[in-house]
């Protein structure tokens, strides 16, 4: 169980709809500080100047950068390989969340989600993690 509260949510989604349903989701109704992205290039270049709590990716984002060669960025450096990583994705067969997972991704959340629970589930996810 997590005991460190969450504070800071990094959101990479390269649709701008979602990453505004992202926002008011955790930011207004989650309450957390949220950074946007609209790449996996973004995304590790905000990871590594504002070191969020915990990185929402989308696995399919087109052009640049997508989740998946994100996450392996991400974890390939030592500053940034802790931070907990949640797919946010339509894939999301318990083949897809097993191969996310061997990705090191920690969850997924499946596209289209509710965003009046969004910011409830994320807790969840948070408070299940180690440590």
């Amino acid at each position: 169980m997590n005991l460190r509260p969450l504070r800071h949510i990094l959101c990479a989604d390269d649709d701008a709809d979602m990453r505004m349903i992202l926002e008011v989701a955790l930011g207004t109704l989650g309450g957390w500080r949220v950074t946007l992205a609209a790449d996996g290039e973004e995304a590790i270049a905000a990871a590594r100047t504002d070191r969020p709590d915990l990185i929402l990716l989308d696995a399919s984002m087109a052009g640049g950068m997508g989740g998946a060669q994100a996450l392996g960025v991400l974890r390939s450096d030592p500053e940034l390989a802790a931070i907990p990583v949640v797919f946010v994705t339509g894939l999301a067969t318990d083949d897809d969340r097993a191969s996310f997972q061997r990705f090191g991704a920690v969850d997924l959340i499946a596209k289209p989600f509710d965003p009046l629970t969004l910011a409830a589930r994320v807790r969840a996810i948070w408070q299940d993690l180690p440590g």
